[in-house]
């Protein structure tokens, strides 16, 4: 399995333990990895021309200086019907906060929410929904 994944995080020893995870598990497709939104932003909107240059999924932390996950989402939205592909998005959080996991059931391009620690199990679950 080999799909182009996105880590959208500001902890350093998170993204870390992320690519180490998806390496164990036998995943071999591209890793980009963004420490804000705004970059991550940035590059999905210039990016969202070619299917080979969009992710297939997206983790996205929910808790981050400057943009957070829920402006990101805010400001990814209108992107969404423009990309050749669907891209699933999943927010990631240790929050277990029930308004946070209330508000994401409630975005329709949402997958899911994860979480932290983020697993080989919670991964490769996420993997198996990916829309071919």
């Amino acid at each position: 399995m080999n799909p182009k994944i996105c880590i959208i995080d500001d902890d350093k020893i998170y993204q870390f333990t992320t690519k180490k995870i998806i390496s164990n598990a036998g995943i071999t497709g591209e890793v980009l990895i963004f420490s804000d939104a705004e970059h991550a932003l940035e590059f999905l909107q210039k990016g969202s021309h070619t299917k080979e240059s969009l992710p297939d999924i997206v983790y996205l932390d929910i808790n981050m200086p400057f943009m957070d996950g829920w402006q990101f989402l805010e400001a990814i939205e209108p992107l969404l019907p423009q990309f050749p592909k669907q891209v699933q998005i999943y927010l990631v959080s240790s929050s277990v906060d029930d308004a946070d996991t209330e508000r994401a059931a409630k975005i329709s391009y949402v997958a899911g929410y994860i979480f932290k620690p983020f697993t080989k199990e919670k991964l490769l679950d996420s993997l198996a929904h990916l829309h071919s």
